[in-house]
């Protein structure tokens, strides 16, 4: 009777844990889930709860292990170019709001996307219609650094762009 509530209950978690791995990624709780079952041998054999616990625990550890490596082995070792939001790092973007650390403000446009940016240089303001490249990002800001020798768009009189210190 014992062994049969162990058995049961063993078998039940391993469900748990197998469901649980399709809402998560990663294999993670896919090894419990080999140990829990595993554990619930044990327990139709009739091995004491200690021993289950043992198996569990070594079960869950080695699968675990094992999951990692072949984890590792089918993941590219880098994130691909151009996914995520390393695809702006080195674009050229238009200020559509003055860029200035102090004051906390700046917007660029980059592509069709619009992005909160901070200058590289904290002294500077970069005025609007400037050329900026992207060198960084910092949390869900654009790093930028003024373009030299660009023209802003719409000056006629050939000047070069002025950056305010």
């Amino acid at each position: 009777m014992t062994m049969d509530i162990y058995f049961w209950g063993w078998l039940i978690l391993a469900l748990i844990f197998f469901v649980g791995e399709m809402f998560t990624a990663g294999f993670f709780l896919a090894a419990f889930g080999v140990g829990a079952a595993l554990a619930a041998l044990a327990a139709l054999f009739g091995l004491n709860i200690v021993w289950q616990l043992a198996i569990f625990t070594l079960a869950s550890a080695i699968a675990l292990f094992l999951s990692r490596r072949f984890a590792e082995s089918v993941t590219p070792p880098q994130q691909p170019v151009n996914v995520g939001i390393d695809r702006v790092l080195g674009k050229m973007a238009v200020v559509i709001e003055p860029v200035n650390a102090v004051q906390g403000t700046g917007i660029v446009r980059v592509d069709m996307e619009e992005w909160r940016a901070v200058p590289e240089d904290p002294s500077i303001t970069i005025p609007t219609k400037s050329i900026v490249e992207i060198v960084a990002v910092e949390g869900t800001r654009l790093v930028v650094r003024p373009v030299e020798g660009t023209q802003r768009p719409g000056t006629d009189d050939g000047e070069s762009q002025q950056f305010v210190s």
